[in-house]
């Protein structure tokens, strides 16, 4: 019996052996965020890692640390002209290698560390040197972070906001295109410390439904731009935004508003001369608009030192509409001129028709009372005719010339070769007798020529301008 009784005990001892032991070593899981903790421990605990001291160079090299560095572009909010600045919103991410930062990865379960304090790690002192003003987004949490993958790479992530400088040349406002750079460089590291290349492949991205007010984002370049001082040379990234202006938004706020008031101002050589009241109002107010609109746009505009495409625009249709203004002040003067001239024709006639009663009643007076005396006037007239019918040879031109007979040929001959030739012009003109009306008629055929032949000038110029900078 107790034979039967030890050897039943060590049966069962030996079946739950044989049971635990397999189905707890099956059973048994990892915790691999607590493999986390005791690996961050392992490779940032105290003693372990200084983040003052920078990575070595390539392959553990004493060159250079490299960071690679892209960029992911998420809105473009505004570009001001007058502030010579733009805001973007962008994900800008540095990744480099610290081979002191390596770790086992338990046969690829743990692929990368996360942190989300950046003084844990050793961090470049990249800048950006045209900032204006920045800051980054902590709502609901700070938007950043750092991955650790085993291999010791460092991917650093964050979203901010800047305002950066953008210098512009406003030549062609508003049909150019405007380079805006972004700029980032170290500040205290030296190209024998720290150098910034643009990973490879795609280095900048852009959100695909990117959207600006009047402008249009038509390309980006990368490109390096290191920098010596007297402190030494220092490594520099920048990227060029290149910028074109919507010109439909000028087409209508300020083109065709100012074509429309020199249109308007031509009116006034259409109303009749008398209408003072009519034209004096009529080009005061399209010169006063004209004005308005001249101040409003040079308002948004920094005040710059050369002429601008819209200012040379906004001054010529100014001109025209002040020019309307003037040629009815000229209107005014050749018709009160006129009306003098008139009055003065009429005085003379009345003189004249005065004169000629005076002299029809002297002749009355004067056949009444010489009656005698007509006898002998007729006498003598009627044998001055019969002279003038039959001269005699005595009374005949003599045959040699004298001086003042070639005179008078050779006038009578420039007379004839000199006779105006018929033009059509001054047939046409002379169909208005008044030069206040011909002023008016040439003002309403030479105002919109020149303006026509401006606008040729004017679009065939800058247009050509621009596809040359352009290209």
């Amino acid at each position: 019996m107790v034979n039967e009784l030890v050897l039943t005990i060590f049966i069962a001892v030996f079946l739950h052996a044989a049971c635990y032991y397999p189905c707890s070593g099956s059973n048994a899981k990892i915790n691999f965020r607590e493999k986390e903790k005791e690996v961050l421990d392992q490779i940032l605990g105290p003693g372990r890692y200084d983040a003052r001291i920078r990575p070595s160079g390539v392959n553990g090299t004493d060159g250079p640390a490299i960071v690679r560095v892209n960029l992911f572009v998420r809105s473009i909010t505004t570009i001001s002209d007058n502030k010579m600045e733009y805001s973007v919103q962008l994900t800008f991410r540095e990744q480099w290698m610290d081979e002191r930062l390596k770790f086992n990865d338990f046969h690829g379960k743990l692929k990368y560390l996360t942190l989300t304090e950046a003084n844990r790690v050793w961090m470049p002192d990249l800048f950006f040197s045209n900032e204006k003003e920045g800051h980054t987004h902590n709502i609901i949490m700070p938007n950043v972070y750092i991955r650790i993958f085993p291999y010791g790479s460092v991917l650093y992530s964050i979203r901010i906001s800047l305002t950066l400088s953008c210098p512009m040349n406003l030549k062609l406002y508003p049909l150019d295109r405007q380079i805006c750079s972004l700029r980032m460089a170290s500040y205290g590291w030296t190209t024998d410390d720290l150098v910034f290349l643009w990973k490879d492949g795609d280095p900048v991205q852009v959100v695909k439904n990117l959207h600006l007010p009047r402008f249009t984002l038509e390309k980006f370049l990368t490109d390096y731009c290191n920098s010596k001082t007297n402190t030494g040379e220092y490594s520099c990234l920048k990227v060029d935004l290149l910028f074109k202006r919507e010109f439909s938004y000028y087409l209508i706020q300020i083109y065709i508003p100012c074509c429309m008031l020199v249109i308007v101002s031509w009116v006034s050589f259409w109303l009749d001369q008398g209408a003072v009241p009519a034209r004096v109002s009529l080009g005061v107010t399209t010169l006063l608009t004209m004005a308005t609109q001249t101040s409003g746009i040079n308002a948004s505009l920094p005040p710059v030192s050369y002429t601008k495409a819209i200012d040379v625009w906004t001054g010529v249709c100014l001109t025209f509409v002040f020019g309307a203004l003037l040629e009815f002040a000229l209107v005014n003067y050749a018709s009160r001129s006129d009306m003098h001239r008139e009055n003065m024709k009429k005085q003379r006639r009345q003189v004249e028709l005065e004169h000629a009663q005076s002299l029809d009643g002297a002749s009355d007076m004067i056949d009444t009372d010489s009656n005698a005396t007509f006898a002998m006037v007729r006498n003598r007239s009627l044998h001055n005719h019969i002279d003038a019918n039959n001269p005699s040879p005595l009374l005949q031109k003599p045959l040699v010339r004298g001086p003042g007979d070639s005179m008078r040929l050779e006038k009578a001959h420039c007379e004839v070769h000199m006779q105006p030739r018929p033009n059509c012009c001054r047939s046409w003109l002379s169909k208005f007798p008044t030069r206040s009306k011909r002023i008016d008629v040439i003002s309403r055929i030479t105002f919109p020529l020149v303006f026509a032949l401006f606008n040729v000038i004017y679009w065939s110029t800058y247009l050509f301008r621009e596809e040359a900078e352009e290209s």
